[in-house]
C-alpha cells in the first residue's frame, strides 16, 4: 500500500508529467525540423509528386489501420456472439444483457481503439494537407505525413496485443509527427 505522503509525490510527478510532456514533444519536432528535415519559408504551393505521394502512402496506410481495427472489431463480436444493432440481438434471440465479460471487454478494446485513431486523424489530416500544399522540403514532408501513419500501426497493434509501453512510445512518436508538422508551419511563416 501507498502512503499518503508517496501517493502525493507520485500524483504530482504525474502532473508534471502531463503538463510538460507536449512541450518536451515539440521541442523535438522543432530541432527535428531545424537540424535534420529542414524548414523553408512558406510560400503556398500545388503539392509536389513527392508529396503527393506520401499523402498517396499515408492514407493507404491509414485505410488498412481502419480495416484491421474493423475486422477485428466483427471477429470479437463473432467470438462472442454479439451484435451491433438491438434488432441483431433480437434476430438471434438474444440480448446484450447474454454477452459475456470478456466479449464486452474486448469489445471496449476495439472501439478505444477505433476512437482514438479516429481523434487522432482529424487532426493529422488538417495538418497534413496545410503541409503538403506548403514550400516544405520534401524529407519533412515524407518523414512527418508518412511516419504518422505508420506509427498508427504500430498504435494498433500494441493496444490489441495489451503491450502499455510500446503503445505510450507509439502514441508518442504520433504526436511527434503532428507537432513535427505544426512546428515546421509556424517557423516557416516566420522565417
Amino acid at each position: 500500500m501507498w502512503n499518503t505522503n508517496e501517493l502525493e509525490k507520485k500524483q504530482r510527478r504525474g502532473m508534471h508529467i502531463v503538463l510538460f510532456y507536449p512541450f518536451g514533444i515539440l521541442l523535438m519536432g522543432v530541432v527535428l525540423n531545424f537540424f535534420l528535415l529542414g524548414v523553408n519559408p512558406y510560400v503556398v504551393s500545388l503539392p509536389t509528386i513527392e508529396g503527393i505521394r506520401a499523402l498517396v502512402i499515408a492514407a493507404a496506410l491509414l485505410v488498412i489501420n481502419h480495416t484491421w481495427i474493423m475486422i477485428s472489431t466483427e471477429l470479437v463480436r463473432a467470438r462472442f456472439k454479439m451484435y451491433a444493432t438491438p434488432e441483431e440481438w433480437d434476430e438471434n434471440s438474444s440480448s446484450e444483457k447474454d454477452a459475456p465479460e470478456l466479449g464486452i471487454s474486448e469489445l471496449k478494446r476495439r472501439h478505444d481503439t477505433h476512437n482514438n485513431t479516429t481523434e487522432n486523424v482529424v487532426y493529422y489530416v488538417l495538418l497534413s494537407l496545410i503541409f503538403a500544399f506548403s514550400s516544405s522540403t520534401v524529407i519533412a514532408m515524407q518523414v512527418w505525413i508518412i511516419g504518422f501513419a505508420v506509427v498508427r500501426l504500430g498504435y494498433t497493434y500494441s493496444y490489441f496485443t495489451r503491450n502499455t509501453g510500446l503503445r505510450g512510445l507509439f502514441m508518442t512518436l504520433g504526436l511527434l509527427a503532428m507537432y513535427g508538422m505544426a512546428s515546421n508551419l509556424m517557423i516557416s511563416i516566420f522565417i
